[in-house]
């Protein structure tokens, strides 16, 4: 083995122990920094066209635009933590003045009234049950209580781990203005380190600004989408508050388990307990049948046309994505499958094709 050789092998074993370490580091801040990167993709474009208002201004347009994001992000979250937390003191006054002006000795009668509860064996167990009417007074008031204390606790842990999730927001803030600041340059430096020809790389970033838009495009129209189609039966029902119950649907609806579901599902037991029972079985069937469908159905289309990518294949990135890496799973799992399938194309483009063998001739 020559000196130069040996050589190469050292310097490429620290270069190894080097990323290896770094990557240790980087580790607790990975998911906060492809949030940004996220971000910072979608957004770019508002970036450019602010900094030819603003005269070639980068550092003024990424400060703004990244501030204007923030703004967009914090003052919802804010907004629904506070209104949770008031509503679980509300719903426990509730349900302790209902117990207090006897509800509970009330209760057969109204569920009586029901078309599946009113058969005379339901109502003698109902009767049965509500004949220790301190055990069940005191069984409601216990629940009501441990409910609001559950959700109010929940609240009172996120703020304990206010540090973890500053720090976390900060490095998205910060990682953001200089993507914002810095991005063409750290894209051509990304690009230029990159150990491929000139035409795989354009092709390969080029799938993956497809995929990054259309699972972007996806989830937002998908959300929007199912928000109004559950404001109508909100609207139709003559739910309460149908406007904020349409925004809070939009808001939830990214979310992996529960979603849309953690709004209607709560506005049809309300119907289920103060209006008749059909509005209740129509948000209950309309939830189920439509507004979810929304999500099963209409989310895999959107992203795979615009990322050009089998909805088979993509329904099980999405899933699988969701359950290795959580929320940005969303991306994560559709951006990979992406890549991986833009370099099964170029191996066969290049390798496959140059090394089959010619046509037999007669």
């Amino acid at each position: 083995m020559t000196r130069q050789r040996l050589f190469a092998f050292g310097f490429l074993g620290v270069l190894l122990v080097l990323l290896y370490q770094l990557a240790e580091v980087f580790s607790p801040f990975l998911r906060p920094l492809l949030w940004a990167v996220i971000l910072a993709h979608v957004t770019f474009p508002l970036h450019t066209r602010l900094t030819s208002l603003l005269r070639g201004r980068e550092v003024a347009s990424a400060a703004l635009l990244t501030v204007g994001i923030v703004a967009l992000i914090v003052a919802p979250v804010v907004f629904f933590t506070f209104l949770l937390v008031q509503e679980a003191g509300n719903g426990y006054d509730a349900v302790n003045t209902w117990v207090q002006s006897g509800g509970v000795t009330r209760l057969p009668d109204e569920l009586a009234k029901l078309p599946l509860l009113g058969g005379r064996r339901m109502q003698h167990m109902l009767h049965k049950l509500v004949g220790s009417k301190a055990h069940v007074e005191a069984f409601l008031l216990q629940s009501a209580k441990a409910m609001s204390g559950f959700i109010v606790e929940q609240v009172t842990g996120l703020v304990k781990n206010a540090f973890l999730l500053a720090v976390n927001f900060l490095v998205i803030v910060i990682a953001l203005f200089f993507f914002f600041k810095d991005g063409k340059r750290l894209f051509l430096s990304v690009y230029r380190g990159i150990p491929l020809d000139k035409a795989h790389k354009d092709r390969m970033f080029s799938r993956l600004d497809q995929t990054i838009t259309a699972v972007v495009k996806g989830i937002v129209i998908t959300a929007i989408v199912q928000g109004v189609v559950a404001g109508l039966a909100y609207a139709v029902l003559d739910v309460p508050f149908p406007a904020f119950l349409t925004a809070l649907t939009i808001v939830l609806a990214p979310l992996p388990f529960g979603g849309t579901a953690l709004v209607w599902g709560p506005v049809a037991l309300y119907l289920f307990w103060t209006g008749p029972m059909w509005k209740a079985i129509a948000m209950l069937a309309w939830g189920v049948g439509v507004v979810m469908m929304v999500d099963n159905v209409l989310r895999p289309i959107l992203i795979g046309k615009g990322a050009k990518l089998p909805v088979l294949l993509l329904f099980f990135s999405i899933l699988g994505g969701l359950a290795a890496y959580g929320l940005i799973g969303l991306f994560l799992g559709p951006i990979l499958l992406a890549i991986l399938l833009t370099a099964f194309q170029i191996y066969h483009e290049e390798y496959l094709t140059e090394s089959a063998p010619p046509p037999m001739t007669a």
